[in-house]
C-alpha cells in the first residue's frame, strides 16, 4: 500500500507507511457513515498492512463531528480483533474536545496507548 491521502475542502487525512501513522488535519465535519467511508477504507487498509504500531496523529485535527468520532470509535473497537498491533492515539491539549473525546477510545480498547500532550 503506498501512502495514502482523503482531501476535502477543510482537511486531509493521509497513512504514512513508513512510520505506519496516519495523520488528521483541519477540519472534519463531514454527514454520515456514508461521506466517512473513504476515511474508514484508509483506515482499514493500513490496519491490514499490519504493521506492529499503528498511529493516529489528530493532533492537527481542530473539529470532528459527532459521525466522525462515530467513525473513529468503531474503528477502534474493531480493532479488538487485531492481534499483533499496537494502536496509538496522539491528541493535542490546545484542542479541547479531544482530552475528553479521546479519553473514551480507552474504554473502548483496553491496550490502546493514548498521548494528549
Amino acid at each position: 500500500m503506498a501512502n495514502q491521502e482523503v482531501k476535502g475542502e477543510k482537511y486531509k487525512v493521509e497513512y504514512d507507511q513508513k512510520t505506519a501513522t496516519i495523520n488528521f488535519k483541519g477540519d472534519i465535519s463531514l454527514g454520515g457513515p456514508n461521506d466517512y467511508a473513504p476515511i474508514v477504507n484508509l483506515l482499514n487498509e493500513a490496519a491490514k498492512s499490519t504493521p506492529p504500531t499503528l498511529t493516529l496523529n489528530l493532533k492537527g485535527l481542530i473539529f470532528l463531528n459527532s459521525s466522525g468520532i462515530s467513525m473513529l470509535s468503531k474503528f477502534v473497537l474493531g480493532f479488538r480483533k487485531k492481534k499483533g498491533i499496537q494502536l496509538v492515539v496522539l491528541g493535542s491539549k490546545s484542542m479541547p474536545w479531544q482530552a475528553k473525546s479521546l479519553k473514551n477510545l480507552e474504554r473502548l480498547l483496553p491496550g490502546l496507548k493514548l498521548q494528549v500532550e
